[in-house]
């Protein structure tokens, strides 16, 4: 199952990019929501230079599995819980 409607006709970077932020809107705090748009735009840059179309893919592919993981994750666990649980710890 996907996080979103419309993952299956993800093909392109930019496309994955526009449902990952929509993905991002449905998380349930702002702090949440900020760390993992960041995250986003750091993987969106690190891979911006690649041109392999079946690397392309499988990248799409597992940036979808990833964000349905973390979407069925934050449905089973309550507010407090899953911001302690997927937020980095702020000690190093």
């Amino acid at each position: 199952m996907a996080p979103l409607p419309g993952a299956e006709l993800v093909q392109k970077p930019l496309q994955l990019y526009r449902y990952l932020l929509r993905c991002c809107r449905q998380l349930p705090t702002k702090g949440i929501q900020q760390h993992y748009k960041h995250a986003l735009r750091q993987s969106f840059r690190v891979h911006s230079d690649e041109d392999n179309p079946e690397r392309i893919q499988q990248i799409i592919k597992r940036a979808i599995e990833d964000a349905d993981w973390i979407m069925n994750k934050l449905r089973m666990v309550p507010v407090e819980e899953a911001t302690i649980q997927l937020l980095p710890s702020s000690r190093s």
